[in-house]
This record gives C-alpha cells, sequence and structure tokens, in this order.
C-alpha cells in the first residue's frame, strides 16, 4: 500500500509557482525526497489555473508521513506557506494494490 497525497497550493500574484520553486531551490524539496518512506514529491501547475501548484506527494504508509510531519522540513515548509500567503485544497488517496485493471490497461500506451 502507498498513500498518495494531492496538496492544490493556492495565491495570487504567482506566490503558489514562486513557492515550489524556493521549495526546489532551496534543495527542501530535494531533502524530502531524500526521507525514508518517500516515493514521490512533485510539483505541478495546472494548465486551467495558473495560480496553483499542484504538488504530488506519496508515502509508503501513514508511519513515513508521520515521520515526516515530525522531521524540521515541516517547519520550513510552513515558513514558505506563510511567506507566499498560500492556501490549500488536500486530497488524500490509498493506491490500488490490486494495479490497473485489464478492461482498462487497453487504454494505456506505455
Amino acid at each position: 500500500m502507498s498513500i498518495v497525497i494531492n496538496i492544490y497550493y493556492s495565491g495570487t500574484g504567482g506566490n503558489a509557482r514562486k513557492f515550489a520553486e524556493e521549495m526546489e531551490s532551496s534543495g527542501t524539496a530535494a531533502e524530502i525526497r531524500k526521507e525514508e518512506g518517500n516515493l514521490r514529491y512533485e510539483y505541478f501547475i495546472p494548465m486551467a489555473d495558473p495560480e496553483t501548484v499542484l504538488l504530488i506527494d506519496c508515502w509508503e504508509d501513514q508511519e513515513a508521513i508521520d515521520r515526516h510531519h515530525a522531521s524540521p522540513m515541516m517547519e520550513k515548509i510552513a515558513e514558505l506557506r506563510v511567506k507566499y500567503d498560500l492556501h490549500m485544497r488536500v486530497e488524500r488517496y490509498v493506491s490500488d494494490e490490486g494495479g490497473i485493471p485489464e478492461a482498462d490497461s487497453r487504454f494505456v500506451k506505455e
């Protein structure tokens, strides 16, 4: 099982993008990717909403998320959220261990 958390950061004046850029340029995102249990930590910009940045954050299990939340990284992230006056919307998903059903796989080109 893995847990995927989609975090939509929204702001004004390009602040969500500036936040993501600072997370990357400061090395904070790279450090999070090195944390035990982290499977994915990537930022994306929705084409229909340039004032929002989507973070896809994936962890092995809840224990890995709890360790991350207790880490010094969270203080840095919180500081940047305040600096850029960001609002968040969060979605949480648990992976489908069965994978892609055969009926759906015909629509996937690898």
